[in-house]
């Protein structure tokens, strides 16, 4: 047993509770949180470290979507435009995948880990990541993507798919936990999707797919028109969409732990589908911006849990969470900063661990002990500022501890 004293606990509880002079008793799990004078009285042969002046204590950070395998792109892909981004993707798929070997996979997972990520929910098309997620001490939730919207290749993908997520289920442990993601309902075929959610259901798998990214994915899926057209005639002999986005969403109907990212184009019906579904929303505000596409409207969510997300460097210049809070608290000037910093700052924690059906993301009694210390430059003079003052002046961690170890 464990207890840690900082000036501030921002425990990212449903209340966005804020101790002052606040203490932490963990082992693997999180024993009491209180005031230090109370921990003091009711722990009393316990030793407490204290942290320095202008301390906080918070939970890890939880990156609900990132690709890790594109890891190696700086400049090498094309922004400002969605179809002009994938074209370029393709085009230097193979080089980008081939550089992001282990070692360089295994850097950036260091990195986001020194930047207070504890957990992540990583995508991966390819299974080429998978032993730098098995050797982090990050958790992670680790996606096997399906995709293919071709008819006469449904059994060579699916059985592809399959190979990759019986590995992960192999090397399941206590912080790797294999998921199934759907890529998109535009690159997916109908029966793809059917039974890959049959798989999940039966072995109570998290899932997580791409939602109405683009405009350009818009117009496919409802008109069979626009940039999509020429794509899918060039690259799959395809004229019309697989499914419709109604239709796409009605299949994941009676699963748990259930993402959809971007959704930058969802109607209000989609989002009332969303919703239903009792989903999660991974918002991953500098991809969007970086391809051009629309900014998330928060506002229209009314009730449905959002998460936050880097994507990849595919689309990112950074894979650090704090890096990505900042952009959220600019990119959306709409808000109050104060109390939309608060639920920014949920969005990172406890509403990542629902996305991911994790018992983690907040400073609360039996929840997994992942707790982030930061350092502020200065004292904080009003208790509601504290949210906005973390995401500004944070740029590393001082300590990171998963599972209640120090890592």
């Amino acid at each position: 047993m464990k207890i840690l004293a900082a000036k501030w606990v921002f425990t990212c509880d449903e209340n966005s509770g804020i101790i002052e002079d606040g203490a932490i008793v963990y082992n693997k799990q999180i024993i009491d949180v209180d005031t230090l004078e109370n921990i003091q009285k009711n722990y009393p042969s316990v030793e407490i470290e204290r942290l320095e002046e202008n301390s906080v204590l918070m939970p890890g950070l939880i990156n609900s979507h990132v690709h890790l395998e594109f890891s190696s792109n700086s400049t090498t892909l094309k922004y400002g435009n969605f179809m002009l981004w994938l074209n370029s993707v393709i085009a230097s798929r193979d080089e980008l995948v081939q550089k992001a070997n282990n070692k360089l996979i295994s850097k950036k997972l260091e990195k986001m880990k020194k930047s207070g990520t504890t957990t992540i929910g990583a995508i991966s098309s390819y299974g080429f990541d998978m032993q730098a997620c098995l050797q982090t001490p990050i958790n992670v939730v680790y996606f096997n993507e399906v995709i293919g919207s071709k008819a006469d290749m449904i059994d060579a993908l699916f059985a592809d798919f399959k190979a990759r997520l019986e590995n992960s289920i192999k090397n399941q442990n206590e912080s790797f936990f294999p998921a199934i993601a759907i890529h998109s309902p535009y690159s997916v075929h109908p029966v793809l999707i059917k039974e890959s959610l049959k798989l999940a259901k039966e072995k109570n798998l998290a899932v997580s797919s791409h939602f109405l990214e683009s405009p350009e994915e818009f117009d496919w899926l409802h008109k069979d028109e626009g940039g999509f057209l020429e794509f899918f005639k060039n690259f799959l002999g395809q004229e019309k969409a697989v499914t419709k986005p109604m239709e796409f969403l009605n299949q994941f109907e009676g699963l748990k732990n259930l993402s959809f990212t971007h959704c930058v184009e969802a109607s209000d019906n989609d989002l009332a589908k969303i919703k239903q579904l009792d989903a999660t929303i991974n918002h991953c505000v500098t991809s969007n911006r970086v391809l051009n596409n629309t900014k998330l409207d928060l506002e229209k969510l009314k009730g449905i849990n959002f998460a936050i997300g880097t994507d990849g460097l595919s689309s990112n210049n950074s894979l650090s969470m704090f890096d990505e809070l900042r952009n959220v608290l600019m990119m959306h000037v709409d808000f109050e900063i104060n109390s939309f910093a608060s639920k920014v700052l949920k969005a990172a924690t406890i509403n990542g661990a629902k996305a991911l059906g994790l018992n983690k993301g907040e400073l609360k009694k039996q929840k997994d002990a992942d707790i982030i210390a930061i350092t502020l430059p200065d004292k904080i003079k009003a208790k509601e500022d504290l949210a906005t003052h973390i995401i500004l002046h944070t740029k590393y961690v001082k300590r990171t501890i998963i599972g209640g170890k120090d890592v």
